[in-house]
């Protein structure tokens, strides 16, 4: 058996991120595969050195919109297969889905809707959901281990925000949506984070606006998720907080395989 560390990070950029240090980060070696979301850009207009970051093959999913959604993972343990969206034209355009098979377990890396411009929103953000458990179901019923991660725009329960009741009528904690979540896990699918550590002001995005991050207000919204098969698997998760360079953190989750 081996360790595998893998690591998920929303950089609300990737150009942005470049100028705060994201690719000295990558060159550190900070993990075996990291899963970024945002990245809000396409192929042609990133730099070589966001391209090819040493020890890791790139592999990238853009919305159609310019400047808008997108995701990413680099890795360097080769996958076996390489597949972005769910084959559904009005969610695949946004970019949001990367899928990286690997010998023990399936890795999809996911920038979740936000649900919070208006009502049409909210409603492709719950649609869109429902699209994804549908598709993991199925992953999971032929056989597939399943890592799950990205920016779920959702805080589960009230210890995964710092102001549970000022926010329980804003998209992000409405009751519809972390109803979901409850629907998701009972499924059959691991809060990894959870799993190991119950304690609160643990949190993995915070407003720029209000200089949240200092004062610790913030939201636990990243997730890595596994199907409970394989949640034995799991040997530590945890929240990367004093990471830099974009108003989330990364968070991490390591595997023995």
């Amino acid at each position: 058996m081996r360790d595998v560390k893998l690591l998920s990070w929303n950089v609300n950029g990737i150009r942005a991120a470049r100028k705060k240090g994201f690719v000295e980060w990558m060159r550190s070696n900070p993990g075996d595969i990291i899963s970024i979301q945002e990245t809000k850009a396409h192929v042609e207009q990133l730099s070589d050195d966001l391209l090819n970051i040493s020890n890791y093959d790139g592999y990238f999913n853009s919305a159609l919109r310019k400047g808008y959604s997108g995701v990413a993972t680099y890795t360097n343990i080769e996958p076996k297969l390489v597949s972005s969206g769910f084959n559904v034209e009005q969610f695949d355009k946004e970019g949001r889905v990367l899928r990286c098979d690997y010998d023990d377990f399936t890795l999809i890396n996911i920038y979740y809707p936000n649900g919070g411009m208006n009502e049409k929103r909210l409603k492709y953000k719950l649609e869109f959901y429902d699209v994804f458990l549908d598709y993991v179901n199925d992953l999971r019923d032929k056989g597939f281990n399943l890592v799950i991660c990205g920016d779920l725009n959702t805080a589960h329960k009230e210890i995964d925000l710092a102001r549970p009741k000022e926010n329980m009528s804003v998209s992000g904690f409405l009751s519809i949506e972390r109803e979901w979540v409850d629907k998701f896990l009972s499924n059959g699918y691991i809060d990894t984070f959870r799993m190991l550590n119950n304690k609160p002001d643990n949190y993995t995005w915070w407003s720029y606006r209000t200089r949240a991050r200092d004062r610790n207000v913030g939201w636990r919204i990243d997730y890595f998720f596994v199907n409970e098969e394989f949640k034995n698997n799991v040997t530590d998760a945890y929240i990367l907080s004093d990471v830099q360079g974009s108003d989330h953190c990364p968070i991490g989750l390591n595997l023995k395989i």
